[in-house]
């Protein structure tokens, strides 16, 4: 199955990191859609949109991308969400 690091911009203009196996059904928890009510971070920042995502084949190195992303400036992570 596969593995999913994404970057959310929320409605204050911030970024969001994160991991997940289904992104389809993490967005709409960030949302306020769904079982889980998303991140603490994203709760008050509603709603989020999708700007950047990657796959990865397993979790090891979906957590390991998703910590150097979260390493990055907040330059260098529009800088990754335009390419």
């Amino acid at each position: 199955m596969s593995h999913f690091v994404y970057i959310v911009e929320c409605k204050d203009k911030t970024l969001y990191t994160g991991y997940c196996r289904d992104l389809q059904k993490r967005l709409k928890e960030h949302n306020g859609r769904g079982i889980s009510a998303g991140a603490k971070y994203t709760h008050s920042r509603r709603p989020v949109k999708l700007k950047y995502s990657e796959e990865l084949p397993s979790r090891g190195e979906a957590l390991s991308r998703e910590y150097e992303i979260k390493q990055l400036t907040r330059e260098k992570k529009l800088n990754l969400i335009e390419q």
